[in-house]
C-alpha cells in the first residue's frame, strides 16, 4: 500500500500552479455514491454541469466535457477541425505551448511557430502584431488555424486573446482562433464569445479546484462546422456523438460520475453571487498575484514574465541568481517546511521556481507559501534585499479583498 497521507502535522502547502489544492466542500461531493450514468439522475447532473461549464466560459454555444487530462482536450481540439497536412500557426510563449506544437506534429498537421528568440521569448506573452504580419502574408489563406495560450503555466504570462483576435480580423484571414487556458480559466478573466474565439481548451485541476480528470472544449459556431470536414482520424474525442448525446445529458462512453459531482460543486461555488460570482474570482485571483509579486520584487529577485501587463494573476515564477539551482531551493523548502513549489520546465529548467496563487487559497496561505519561500532562499545562501514577507503583508493589508467575509449568524 502507497502511503499518501504523508505528513506529519497540520496541512501540506500545495503552492504548484496546478493540480490546486482540492477544497474540503468538492471533496465531500465527490465521495457519494456512484450512479448509473445511463439513469434519470445522471441526465439531469449532466445538464447541470454542462449548463454550468457555459457559464464559466462565458459562452452560450456547446461546451464538451471529457474524462481525460489537458492533454486530451489539446489533441481533441485539434483532430476535430483538422485534415492531415494542415497548416496552424503557433505561437511560443513557455514550455506548454511547445508541447501543444509537438503534439500537432504528431498527429500529421504542418505546425508553424511563431515567437521571440530565445528564452527571451518565455518572459512575455503572445505579441499579437506578429500573429497580423505573418497572417497578412498568408495570402492564400493556407494557415487553418491560430493556437496560443493564454496563461503560460510554465512562466506565469498571461495572453491578451482579444488582441489575438483584432490581429486575426485585421489581417481578414478566416483562420480559427484556438486558446489553450487550461490554466487560466476560473482564475484569470476569460471571455470566449466576446473574444471570439473558436476552441477553448481547458482542464479540471487549476481554477477549478479538481483533481485532474475532466478536460473541456468550448466550441463556436464555426468550429463545429470546420469538424465536418475535417478529416483527422478520431473516435473518442469526435464532437458530433458527444454533442448529439449532451442534448439530454448523457455521454457516448462512460463519463467520470465522482469528477462531475465535483465540478458540479465547483461551478456553485465560482458563481456565488455573495462573494461576486466569476468578477469576484477575477478580483481575488489578482489581488493575490500583486501581493506574491510585492515579495518577489522586495527579495530583489527577477520575476519570469518580465511584461508587467502580461504577469499571471495564477502563478508567478521566480529567477534565481547566476549559479543557484532553483531545483536544489525547491527541494530544501519541501523537506524542511513541507511546501512544494513548481518547478522551472524546458528551457528555464533549474533557473527558477513558481508559486501557485489560485483557487482554494487565501492571504494567509500564501502568507505561509512566502514565509516557506523567504526562509528557504536564506538557508540556500541567496543573498535577499530585503523582507518578501513583511512586504506581502504590507500589501494584503493595505489592499482589503474586494469581497469581504459573510459576517457569522
Amino acid at each position: 500500500m502507497v502511503t499518501l497521507d504523508f505528513h506529519p502535522t497540520g496541512r501540506h502547502f500545495l503552492q504548484i500552479p496546478g493540480p490546486s489544492p482540492v477544497p474540503d466542500r468538492i471533496l465531500r461531493a465527490m465521495s457519494l455514491p456512484t450512479i448509473d450514468h445511463r439513469g434519470p439522475e445522471f441526465g439531469v447532473l449532466g445538464l447541470r454541469v454542462l449548463k454550468g461549464m457555459q457559464k464559466i466560459f462565458q459562452t452560450r454555444h456547446p461546451v464538451v466535457i471529457y474524462p481525460a487530462s489537458g492533454t486530451g482536450a489539446w489533441e481533441a481540439a485539434l483532430a476535430n477541425t483538422m485534415s492531415p497536412g494542415d497548416h496552424v500557426l503557433m505561437y511560443e510563449t513557455g514550455h506548454f505551448a511547445a508541447l501543444w506544437q509537438k503534439m500537432a506534429t504528431r498527429l500529421g498537421v504542418k505546425t508553424e511557430f511563431l515567437g521571440l528568440p530565445g528564452v527571451e521569448g518565455w518572459r512575455k506573452g503572445v505579441q499579437a502584431q506578429l500573429i497580423e504580419e505573418r497572417l497578412k502574408a498568408d495570402t492564400a489563406h493556407a494557415i487553418k488555424a491560430v493556437c496560443v495560450v493564454h496563461n503560460e503555466t510554465s512562466t506565469g504570462a498571461t495572453s491578451n486573446i482579444l488582441a489575438v483576435r483584432r490581429a486575426i480580423d485585421a489581417a481578414k484571414h478566416p483562420a480559427l482562433l484556438m486558446v489553450d487556458s487550461i490554466s487560466g480559466l476560473a482564475s484569470a478573466e476569460y471571455k470566449h464569445d466576446e473574444w471570439g474565439v473558436d476552441v477553448t481548451v481547458s482542464g479540471s485541476q487549476k481554477g477549478l479546484m479538481l483533481p485532474p480528470g475532466i478536460s473541456f472544449n468550448a466550441l463556436s459556431p464555426k468550429a463545429i462546422e470546420a469538424s465536418k470536414t475535417a478529416k483527422l482520424p478520431k473516435s473518442f474525442w469526435a464532437w458530433d456523438e458527444i454533442l448529439e448525446m449532451n442534448k439530454t445529458g448523457y455521454w457516448p462512453y462512460t463519463p467520470n460520475t465522482n469528477l462531475l459531482y465535483g465540478l458540479a460543486e465547483a461551478i456553485d461555488m465560482l458563481l456565488e453571487p455573495a462573494f461576486g460570482g466569476l468578477d469576484g474570482v477575477f478580483a481575488r485571483h489578482r489581488r493575490w498575484g500583486e501581493g506574491v509579486r510585492s515579495a518577489v520584487r522586495a527579495w530583489g529577485l527577477e520575476i519570469q514574465c518580465s511584461e508587467a501587463a502580461s504577469q499571471s494573476p495564477v502563478l508567478t515564477g521566480v529567477i534565481m541568481p547566476e549559479g543557484v539551482d532553483a531545483d536544489a531551493v525547491r527541494k530544501l523548502i519541501y523537506e524542511r517546511f513541507d511546501l512544494s513549489l513548481g518547478t522551472g520546465l524546458g528551457k528555464v529548467k533549474g533557473r527558477m521556481f513558481r508559486i501557485g496563487h489560485l483557487g482554494d487559497c487565501n492571504d494567509l496561505t500564501l502568507m505561509a507559501a512566502l514565509s516557506g519561500c523567504e526562509m528557504g532562499l536564506k538557508l540556500s545562501g541567496v543573498k535577499l534585499a530585503g523582507s518578501g514577507v513583511a512586504a506581502a503583508m504590507e500589501y494584503f493589508a493595505g489592499h482589503p479583498a474586494p469581497v469581504a467575509l459573510r459576517k457569522a449568524a
